[in-house]
């Protein structure tokens, strides 16, 4: 599965490529402008983006020149309503990958996401297998028949998690070494397919989202461990026994996602 970044500012446009892209089996984000846009590629580095050029603030042809200009080669297709040569030349030129003019095909643009994906080299991690044994900690289960990771609340009732695809791996990736300390490294190319680079804060954001929502439900136990200069650890732990400071905690950019 491939994480598909929509830069949209037409909500209903973006809903139906989120619904397509989804039944093609990817786990798909939205940003309505390019500004925030640029910040989820910065900090978690989806595997392809499908961007419409006339946008308010940092309008399309910036945010790929400005992607581009910090060395972030994720592939971008461009879907616009502007059909001349002109543009799709002067696009192309500054570095998107492909170009699709409204109104497209949903299929096509399924079929190109593809494309640029296979191209990018960017292959789908392995999802965990359907019928495998849930994992059970105190506190929390991770069933993966119904793909949902369940925490146990103040009343002792269990609770969705809800979380999103790419923070179930990142836990069922901690969980299956429960104890270990696992770099960030290990956990970027384990869970994104991809090898962690100096700057990327990707692994560090999705463990603040994933803590979110856990310690949110569950009054008793906090599950994901820092490690700092090493990495993340799971291990449920009674609140007050851990310390899991968050490194992003003043970071407005990370705040705002």
């Amino acid at each position: 599965m491939a994480t598909v970044l929509i830069v949209e500012d037409d909500e209903i446009l973006a809903g139906v490529m989120r619904r397509h892209l989804t039944k093609a089996g990817h786990d798909v984000e939205w940003a309505a402008d390019g500004d925030r846009a640029l910040r989820k590629i910065r900090f978690e580095r989806p595997d392809v983006c499908v961007v419409d050029l006339m946008m308010p603030g940092t309008d399309g042809w910036g945010l790929i020149e400005q992607m581009r200009g910090e060395g972030i080669d994720t592939p971008v297709i461009v879907l616009s309503a502007r059909s001349s040569e002109h543009d799709k030349v002067h696009t192309l030129g500054i570095g998107a990958d492909d170009y699709l003019v409204k109104p497209a095909s949903m299929r096509e643009l399924v079929a190109r996401v593809a494309v640029a994906l296979r191209r990018a080299g960017r292959s789908p991690v392995p999802q965990p297998e359907r019928d495998e044994e849930p994992i059970e900690a105190p506190g929390i289960r991770i069933d993966f028949r119904t793909h949902r990771v369940l925490v146990e609340d103040a009343e002792g009732a269990w609770i969705d998690a809800e979380l999103t695809v790419r923070e179930f791996r990142l836990l069922v990736t901690l969980a299956r070494r429960r104890g270990r300390v696992l770099s960030r490294d290990e956990l970027q190319q384990r869970v994104w397919g991809t090898p962690h680079r100096p700057r990327d804060r990707i692994v560090d954001v999705c463990v603040r989202k994933l803590r979110e929502k856990l310690d949110a439900r569950s009054p008793t136990y906090t599950f994901v461990q820092t490690h700092y200069g090493v990495g993340y650890r799971f291990e449920p732990e009674l609140i007050g026994d851990s310390s899991p400071d968050d490194p992003l905690a003043a970071d407005p950019d990370v705040a705002e996602e």
